[in-house]
């Protein structure tokens, strides 16, 4: 069997929505944005801004009730005192006065007080002067001071007024004040009062709580920058207006250069590293192939040299600076490309289902390095136990902003409990450790670079066997 014989590459449209080449699984992990929706979150902002609320509107609250106890309340009593004051002045005077001088001293009583007695008739309509608590408590007053047959009424037969019935000898009569001794109204200027102290007690603690977030807000993009690896645009006003903020932001400073001193040496050492390791190999290499008399020794001894090398540019990629520029790539044309280097391999089988072209944005050589970390990573350890061939399932396919590409073996999995550690640095699972042919790195650099250029990275077990790694890159804009 030749090598083009046992290696095959399948395209084709899957016609079941569950077949193991689908990358349906993908969408249904719980990305990190996802699980962001999903949490209900409240900024330092809002938080701030809502308990300065709730201590303002507590404090009003106190405030607007120590004013009703110690004004409402008085006001009423006193006022009630007054209006019985002139009504038992009233009586009295009429009580008193000859009948001729009392015709005189109701009209001089009308005409320069503005107070009127008429008669009180059993047919005559008036309205309660109960239309809010301040007039409920005068008229209460008023009838304890007046007596139970006191009627104090807003309006009688249709004359507004603050009207009190009485009696004089027997007689039912109706004292009518101006309206403009007392004015009802006064409520609703406290209210309005209250209302404006609310809204600017209001602004000024989202004021406050603008300025408290301001310098912690600047603080959170400076640490995400430093996490990208942005070291540059992480820089922090050293200027601040309070002392514990301006500490702050020179001590998160002095660290981010340090931090940015530390990345610029680490990939100087292995680029230095690897070069002054590769001088040695490759002599070393070409000494092995010309003085090695046995077969079989010299083909393991430059194996192993070769290993070394791969190891070396392993360490190189994980070095690699962590920003990516990205640019519009056919990842039909990646896919195209870095299967084209697996054709020749006996011990591999490609099925590969991509529904129409599709366009990502991501740096060319980045993924085709990611594509071929996978490739790799699945012909070592995701060979079938039966028949010593890794069969690996490449698919892809867009949904709204992404697109989808899944890279599934046929292999034994992993155990679940290594799942999470196999993108880290160094780690091997049982396998790889076996085998022991690679630094530990690749699908740490598979991560990495996915991360690079905006994306997600994910691996899981499949139902029916082998290990399934699901990545989500940002779609292309339409042209």
């Amino acid at each position: 069997m030749s090598k083009s014989q046992t290696t095959h590459i399948r395209r084709g449209r899957l016609s079941d929505p569950s077949d193991a080449t689908s990358p349906a699984p993908l969408e249904m992990l719980p990305s990190k944005s996802h699980l962001s929706r999903q949490m209900v979150v409240v900024s330092l902002f809002w938080r701030t801004f809502f308990l300065l609320a709730a201590l303002l509107m507590g404090s009003m609250l106190a405030w607007l009730m120590t004013l009703r106890a110690l004004d409402f309340t008085p006001r009423a009593i006193q006022t009630a005192q007054q209006i019985a004051s002139q009504v038992n002045l009233s009586r009295a005077a009429l009580v008193h006065a000859d009948p001729i001088a009392r015709v005189s001293l109701i009209k001089a009583m009308a005409e320069q007080e503005r107070m009127r007695i008429l008669p009180r008739e059993p047919s005559d309509q008036h309205l309660p002067f109960d239309r809010d608590s301040l007039s409920q408590s005068i008229a209460e007053e008023l009838t304890k001071i007046l007596g139970p047959s006191t009627v104090v009424a807003r309006s009688v037969n249709g004359v507004d007024g603050l009207w009190v019935g009485f009696e004089i000898n027997g007689d039912a009569n109706w004292l009518q004040l101006d309206h403009e001794r007392f004015n009802p109204a006064s409520n609703k200027t406290w209210l309005i009062w209250l209302c404006t102290i609310g809204a600017l007690s209001l602004a000024g603690a989202a004021l406050i709580a603008r300025l408290i977030n301001r310098p912690l807000k600047q603080l959170s993009f400076a640490t995400s920058r430093v996490r990208e690896g942005d070291f540059d645009a992480s820089h922090l006003d050293e200027r601040g207006v309070t002392g514990e903020v301006r500490e702050v932001n020179i001590g998160f400073n002095r660290m981010a250069q340090k931090l940015a001193k530390i990345e610029q040496d680490r990939v100087i050492m292995l680029a230095g590293i690897s070069h002054d390791l590769r001088t040695p190999l490759a002599r070393l290499r070409l000494e092995t192939e010309m003085s090695v008399a046995d077969n079989d020794a010299r083909e393991h001894m430059v194996a192993d040299i070769g290993q070394l090398d791969a190891i070396i540019d392993k360490f190189l990629d994980y070095a690699r600076p962590g920003h990516a520029k990205l640019n519009t790539v056919s990842l039909n044309d990646v896919l195209e490309s870095s299967l084209y280097a697996v054709l020749d391999y006996e011990d591999m089988r490609i099925n590969l289902t991509v529904e129409e072209p599709l366009k990502v944005l991501a740096d060319e050589v980045e993924l085709g390095r990611v594509i071929s970390n996978l490739l790799e990573n699945a012909r070592r350890y995701g060979k079938s136990p039966d028949t010593g061939i890794a069969v690996v399932d490449i698919a892809a396919k867009s949904r709204e902003d992404w697109v989808l590409l899944k890279v599934r073996d046929h292999g034994r999995g992993v155990d679940p409990e290594q799942l999470a550690s196999l993108s880290k640095p160094f780690f091997r699972g049982d396998a790889a450790r076996t085998a022991a042919t690679g630094a530990g790195l690749g699908l740490s650099i598979v991560d990495k670079a996915i991360q690079r250029m905006g994306g997600e990275f994910e691996l899981t077990n499949t139902a029916s066997g082998g290990l399934a790694a699901h990545i989500k890159l940002q779609r292309a804009p339409k042209s």
